[in-house]
């Protein structure tokens, strides 16, 4: 059974709000409730007692005078002093009276009864007229009983207030000891509730945080699908018919660049037959001044067909059209090779490159690393000064081989640092030669390292005043045979 939630984010967080806050507002109502409950039992306590305590003094004083007026009656036997000790009586009997809901609730009616009847006893015994001295001194002796009464009244009214303090006190205790387990059981039962919200209402974010961060990266290809709330749903939906827009427009753009490319291809190719034919002699001896400008012609014609050879490049490895053919080669040499299709750059611009190689076999696509080399080869001959120095070095490692490249041109930027690998993006500083740019000669070389696992970096060094980058391809094949090697 699927347990009913709310469909919008506003609602889950309402009712994530109203679980972690109803415990809490019930604690506090009950914690409330006991507080005025005790609050309440404390203030009749003290008014109880208080009240009985002063009761107890004023039945004392009451007695004590009806006992000495009756001993002066004893003496005097004056009517004066009968009618005060019947007013004692009077006034000793009402406070009982006030007394009873007082003493009912001790359940000491009785003994209070035998105090009122023992006193009005005593005042009828002495009330007799003519009676003789012995009776009237027995009468009075009966106050003395009256007064141990009245004392007995008295610890039986504390022992019944003491008692209720007693159990005022228990009361409270257990209140505390309940309100300590309630916080002790909603301290984790919080904790749950706010992680279980929080998870139900992080995780939809996370994915568009992750959704949207693939876009940025121009991964359009993975379908882009949000599970949670309605409108985090919606936002998903949306976030997928942008992706497939994207990757409409990518398409449409490595479209067009594969139909310009071939289309510039076909002139192109004529134009550079012409220029060896010229070359060539075939049509007439040149002179030195022909054969130069013949020359340029073949050099710009040749940068053209990189840069037309990039776009291609660049859409097909958009498009993961091609795959990798890796063969083991010499380093060395293939740098060489690339090096001499840009003698005629370095020369017109009296660069000098300076190879660090290593004499070393590489396991890698010929083609791609080709490419690679060409690119930045190419990339730091635009931005290198007249009569600069281009270093190109390469090293082994146990798991990968090492590739830098550096240069004496002006660098570049810091802030344009991160985007230098993005397609068509161009930063701010002239290039050099007489063709420019198309801006994806990094993003291709970008492209080429990553498919075979590798990584390309600027580096921020003292040892070249200009760009210095770094490429490592890993060399998992070398890795294995040396470890059939060892093993054997």
């Amino acid at each position: 059974m699927k347990i009913p939630r709310p469909q919008s984010l506003n609602g889950l967080v309402l009712v994530g709000f109203g679980l972690v806050a109803l415990p809490l507002l019930i604690a506090v109502v009950w914690a409330l409730i006991n507080l005025d409950r005790v609050a309440e039992q404390s203030e009749q306590l003290v008014f109880m007692g208080v009240a009985a305590a002063e009761n107890n003094r004023r039945l004392n004083e009451h007695l004590l005078s009806l006992e000495r007026v009756a001993r002066q009656y004893q003496v005097l036997q004056n009517p004066d002093s009968l009618q005060l000790m019947k007013q004692d009586l009077q006034t000793l009997q009402s406070l009982l009276s006030d007394m009873s809901p007082l003493v009912a609730e001790v359940d000491a009616t009785a003994l209070a009864s035998t105090i009122s009847n023992g006193a009005a006893e005593i005042v009828a015994t002495l009330s007799i007229p003519g009676l003789p001295n012995d009776k009237l001194a027995a009468a009075i002796g009966g106050f003395a009983p009256l007064r141990q009464r009245v004392g007995e009244l008295t610890q039986e009214l504390t022992a019944y207030v003491d008692s209720e303090l007693a159990a005022l006190q228990e009361s409270a205790r257990q209140a505390q000891r309940v309100s300590a387990w309630q916080v002790a059981a909603l301290v984790p039962g919080t904790l749950i509730v706010v992680l279980t919200f929080t998870f139900l209402i992080a995780r939809p974010l996370r994915q568009i945080d992750i959704a949207i961060g693939q876009l940025g990266d121009g991964g359009f290809s993975k379908p882009i699908e949000i599970k949670g709330p309605t409108d985090l749903q919606r936002l998903g939906r949306q976030l997928e018919w942008l992706r497939l827009r994207l990757l409409e427009l990518a398409q449409e753009k490595n479209k067009f660049l594969r139909h310009m490319s071939h289309e510039l291809k076909t002139p192109l190719a004529t134009i550079r037959e012409g220029t060896e034919l010229l070359l060539d002699g075939s049509v007439g001896e040149l002179e030195l001044p022909q054969q130069e400008v013949a020359g340029i012609l073949r050099m710009n014609g040749l940068k053209l067909q990189q840069l037309i050879e990039n776009l291609l490049s660049f859409s097909a490895w958009q498009t993961k059209s091609e795959i990798l053919t890796l063969i083991d080669f010499a380093l060395h040499e293939l740098v060489i090779s690339v090096a001499k299709t840009q003698r005629l750059a370095l020369q017109a611009a009296n660069i000098q490159l300076k190879l660090e190689i290593d004499d070393i076999i590489v396991n890698a696509d010929q083609d791609k690393l080709r490419t690679v080399i060409d690119n930045l080869l190419s990339n730091a001959v635009k931005f290198t000064p007249r009569d600069g120095l281009i270093t190109i070095r390469a090293s082994k490692t146990p798991r990968s081989f090492v590739l830098e490249f550096g240069d004496t041109g002006p660098g570049i930027p810091e802030d344009e640092s991160p985007r230098i690998f993005e397609a068509f993006f161009q930063g701010r500083r002239e290039q050099g030669g007489q063709v420019g740019g198309t801006g994806i000669g990094l993003s291709v070389v970008l492209e080429c390292i990553q498919a075979h696992n590798g990584t390309v970096e600027l580096i921020d060094s003292d040892e070249f005043p200009g760009a210095h980058f770094r490429i490592h391809i890993p060399q998992t094949r070398d890795v294995a045979q040396q470890q059939m090697a060892a093993n054997g």
